[in-house]
């Protein structure tokens, strides 16, 4: 597979991703007071969200780029 075709699959991969989990969570662990020895942990969720419009134009973009890579493939190979 040439490199423009392998960036297509990522972005397509990336895409269906996209459009399936709508977003993602992560877990951060801030310390809110110290006393001496003793500290104070909080965890913070935070939430990203993608929204559908880069799921499609992910995938529009990486079949663009199997089909272009397609074409600069020579015949035969």
């Amino acid at each position: 597979m040439r490199l423009l075709q392998v960036f297509g699959l990522v972005l397509v991969v990336l895409g269906i991703f996209a459009l399936a989990y709508q977003g993602f969570t992560y877990v951060t662990h801030d310390q809110v007071a110290a006393f001496g020895p003793l500290k104070v942990w909080q965890e913070r969720e935070h939430t990203v969200w993608l929204p559908p419009v880069l799921g499609v134009t992910a995938l529009v973009a990486g079949g663009l780029m199997i089909l272009l890579g397609r074409k600069e493939s020579p015949s035969g190979v």
